[in-house]
């Protein structure tokens, strides 16, 4: 495993300035990603471990980035039912230590996927949205995650990470909306209407 850097480390420096531009870039949507935004931006600064250094919760709150694959010809986005979560779920991962969010995104869409990330024209290679989560069952931490949006074609995804994924699905905005938050992301509805904002915009 890489070494954490130190918050003394200029590195470091480099690396919380850059996530800092990241969550400063992000226009909230509500009241909710707008103290979630204020939370990461304070917890970056604040020089906390930003980085998991140990499965499934050291430290207690660590970075996480999800990318949601969206088929821009088709309008659907693509979810994942996480073996772990039960939950359907965008694809993503934890950050390493040291790595670039769209880093963590082009590496976990590799690894779960087998495709290469190919960022959506509507963000580039930047997140369009933020959300500060407690999950759910034993090992309980707090996810910042950074959400993405890339592009693909559904043909491509011809295989998936199995171990940690039971299926895959992709399905139209309007009826991930139509089904209860108890079986998704506690954000993902959230998620898709600033989506829809964006792409209407």
């Amino acid at each position: 495993m890489t070494s954490p850097p130190t918050a003394a480390d200029p590195y470091d420096a480099h690396l919380r300035g850059r996530l800092l531009d990241l969550v400063h870039g992000i226009a909230p949507c509500d009241d909710v990603e707008r103290a979630h935004l204020h939370t990461a931006a304070a917890w970056v600064a604040g020089g906390a471990q930003l980085y998991r250094l140990r499965k499934p919760d050291v430290p207690a709150t660590h970075l996480v980035s999800y990318f949601v694959v969206r088929d821009a010809s088709r309008g659907e986005l693509l979810l994942v039912a996480h073996r772990k979560a039960g939950l359907w779920l965008p694809t993503g991962g934890h950050v390493e230590p040291g790595e670039d969010p769209w880093a963590a995104v082009e590496r976990e869409c590799r690894e779960e996927l087998g495709i290469p990330a190919a960022a959506s024209e509507l963000t580039g290679p930047r997140p369009l949205f933020l959300t500060v989560t407690r999950t759910r069952g034993q090992g309980a931490h707090t996810d910042v995650s950074l959400w993405y949006v890339v592009d693909a074609d559904a043909d491509s995804v011809v295989a998936w990470d199995q171990e940690e994924f039971s299926a895959v699905r992709w399905a139209a905005p309007e009826q991930i909306l139509d089904e209860p938050l108890t079986s998704l992301d506690p954000h993902m509805h959230r998620f898709i209407r600033k989506l829809e904002h964006a792409l209407r915009g």
